[in-house]
């Protein structure tokens, strides 16, 4: 798979989009903040990737109001939709942290989890953590066309659990862009699939060593360009041509590269005492 990965960088415009994507993140690792108040950073950066993601599916909050009902100062009502959405952002950002130790041993772990906390107030319980089934439909992300048939999409999310299983032999940046791509694509869940995706994208930067400290924001990246932008690009890598694929991975490392600008504001209001802890 490493020649396949690699082979990539290869697409018009990827190596350089990649290459500075990956630079980026490198320099955010030597802030200051991130040498004795890491927690602080990723704190913060679950909180505006949590935003930003409830942003994509159509549900925006002030920031603060994410902040405060992390920590606990403000409750959610989870009647309306847009709660309900952001409530599942919150939940899966969360869950990232939980999942460091495990997804690379036991991805399919992961995934089963992220999708509970990404779909709990918008899927049936019985259709929680698992992928769907013969009959089941996933009536998201209707830019990317229609969906694969439930056999299709799990044999596509099997493939997915294979990439992350050998993830440490792979170039990182390109495993996290793929993984993300892929379950967007194939919407292997009956809800939450796109939250899913980048929940996973977070947690795979983090632990494949892109973003050891978790304070880059990817999320913002995606919503920074807007919902459009985002559907347009995961539906040119659904359409399967090296051009779409090329087109996805451009705007994925762009997001990654806005992510970590992102990042390193938090890490400044860190230093500056600007932030209330979460």
């Amino acid at each position: 798979m490493t020649a396949a990965l690699t082979g990539l960088t290869a697409l018009p415009g990827v190596a350089d989009a990649i290459d500075a994507a990956r630079e980026a993140c490198t320099q955010l690792r030597w802030h200051g903040a991130l040498r004795r108040r890491v927690p602080e950073v990723a704190a913060e950066s679950r909180v505006r990737g949590a935003r930003a993601s409830a942003f994509l599916e159509g549900a925006e909050f002030p920031v603060d109001l994410v902040r405060d009902v992390i920590r606990g100062a403000r409750p959610l009502n989870h009647d309306g939709p847009e709660e309900r959405v952001l409530h599942g952002a919150i939940q899966t950002t969360a869950v990232t942290e939980q999942l460091t130790s495990v997804v690379l041993s036991a991805p399919a772990q992961a995934l089963a989890r992220l999708h509970t906390a990404a779909a709990a107030d918008l899927a049936d319980p019985e259709q929680l953590g698992r992928p769907r089934r013969a009959g089941e439909s996933a009536a998201e992300l209707r830019d990317l066309g229609e969906a694969p048939d439930a056999a299709t999409a799990g044999a596509r999310l099997r493939g997915v659990i294979e990439l992350i299983a050998n993830a440490q032999d792979e170039p990182g940046i390109l495993v996290a862009g793929i993984a993300h791509a892929e379950v967007a694509s194939v919407r292997p869940f009956t809800h939450g699939n796109a939250m899913v995706a980048r929940g996973l994208e977070r947690l795979l930067l983090q632990v494949l060593g892109v973003d050891p400290t978790g304070a880059v924001v990817p999320e913002a990246g995606y919503s920074r360009h807007g919902g459009v932008a985002y559907q347009g690009a995961l539906a040119a890598y659904t359409a399967g041509s090296p051009e779409g694929v090329a087109l996805w991975l451009r705007h994925y490392a762009d997001a990654i590269l806005i992510g970590a600008a992102e990042g390193t504001a938090i890490a400044d209001a860190v230093l500056a005492g600007r932030l209330k802890r979460a």
